[in-house]
């Protein structure tokens, strides 16, 4: 019996839990892959209509278990995100090198009521990004979730 009030004598019971792991995550389920937290810069791959794959350098913001990217809508990333919201993400430098394992994704592209909290936490990461905020043209935000 587990008693609530006193946490010394609480029991644990063990519960077999199933994780399922794609082949590119190496985390739980759900949770930004180690290889990307507090880095500068992603790897964005958005795939096309026939399935090639297209890879975009991007600054991100974190936050719990998402990422959030800023785009403009007219980009192609943005449209190629409508059509299909699977996507792979990865560790990357300023140019697009891949420096880490790539993991699955999942893109939305995000309404504009919550497009405001999306720029905060990028704002937050990146000083030039605050600081062009009054000047910038991006008009949309990305949610990346993991599986």
């Amino acid at each position: 019996m587990c008693n609530s009030a006193n946490p010394t004598t609480a029991y644990a019971v063990a519960l077999p839990i199933r994780w399922t792991f794609s082949r590119y995550n190496g985390g739980m389920p759900g949770t930004i892959p180690e290889a990307i937290r507090g880095r500068k810069y992603i790897s964005l791959t958005t795939f096309r209509k026939n399935g090639v794959k297209v890879a975009t350098p991007v600054w991100f913001g974190e936050d719990g278990d998402k990422l959030y990217v800023m785009t403009r809508s007219e980009m192609g990333k943005t449209k190629r995100i409508r059509n299909n919201p699977q996507v792979t993400v990865a560790p990357c430098t300023i140019r697009g090198k891949v420096t880490g394992p790539e993991s699955a994704a999942t893109a939305r592209i995000l309404p504009l009521d919550e497009q405001s909290r999306a720029r905060q936490i990028i704002n937050r990461k990146y000083w030039l990004a605050w600081l062009t905020s009054p000047w910038s043209r991006a008009d949309a935000f990305l949610e990346i979730g993991f599986p």
